[in-house]
């Protein structure tokens, strides 16, 4: 893995997979960058950090949910900063699967999340990607989902951002291989946070850090990973059946998820 004195930057970076790659980074003695929409949770991650693992941090305010208002202060923020890693891990889910013209607040929810899951990893990529190639060096982590593998109705838009994810980081990777530039697409199943809504880590459903401990040590061995062993099994089985067969499951499943939500709903 591309380790350096140099800074780390990573986006959504106060809770979850985001989190735990910025304190792997700084525990391997990486400066690290954290950029999220919270001062007040961003400044106790950064001390956290900064008094653990004994680095130099720096905050950046910013909702990715804004679009263009927000790049030009982040490239001003970055501005003569070495960075040797980004990690594109900002993302937004459904607050419950949901039939797609059902969502509520659909024309919002479609412009934030495309804002989000999307814009954001093209934006910071254009922003950190020219002084790697200038240094020939530097590594991008896009957060991808299984949900970018596998169509996953009943979350089809937050399905649709994550195969872009994934498909961008596999074409930017073998245009820039040779320059010196990892790109890799991260594609993980359920990881125990508050986005997935799972709070107790499982042997199948990792905690973050054990997630990212296990996701950083496949860098520069593949450029598209499920970053732990057991989601890489998974896909591996899911792969022997025909995808119509794979997606009737994950729609039963959402549809069984959805109904208990709904039921939740009606007792408050």
């Amino acid at each position: 893995m591309y380790i350096c004195l140099s800074f780390s930057v990573v986006t959504g970076a106060t809770d979850g997979i985001g989190k735990a790659y910025a304190e792997e980074l700084a525990r391997h003695g990486m400066k690290v960058v954290l950029i999220s929409r919270s001062k007040e949770r961003l400044d106790q991650v950064a001390s956290e950090i900064k008094e653990k693992y004994k680095v130099e941090t720096k905050v950046i305010v910013a909702d990715f949910g804004e679009r263009e208002e927000i790049y030009s202060r982040i490239k001003a923020e970055l501005e003569g900063l070495e960075i040797g890693i980004l990690v594109n891990n900002v993302g937004m889910s459904y607050a419950y699967p949901e039939y797609f013209l059902e969502i509520p607040d659909l024309d919002k929810v479609i412009d934030k999340m495309i804002n989000i899951n999307i814009i954001s990893v093209c934006k910071m990529t254009r922003l950190v990607l020219p002084s790697m190639l200038e240094r020939t060096k530097g590594v991008i982590l896009n957060i991808s989902s299984i949900a970018g593998i596998i169509p996953a109705p009943m979350m089809t838009l937050y399905s649709g951002t994550k195969a872009f994810v994934d498909y961008f980081s596999q074409g930017l990777h073998a245009e820039y291989k040779s320059k010196g530039i990892i790109v890799q697409s991260v594609l993980p199943s359920y990881v125990a946070t508050k986005m997935a809504k799972i709070r107790k880590p499982t042997f199948s459903t990792p905690s973050p850090e054990t997630y990212v401990r296990a996701a950083l040590g496949t860098v520069g061995l593949k450029s598209r990973t499920n970053g732990y062993l057991v989601h890489e099994l998974l896909i591996w089985l899911l792969s022997f059946l025909p995808t119509s067969v794979v997606v009737n499951i994950s729609l039963k499943r959402h549809k069984e998820m959805r109904s208990r939500y709904m039921k939740k709903l009606k007792k408050k």
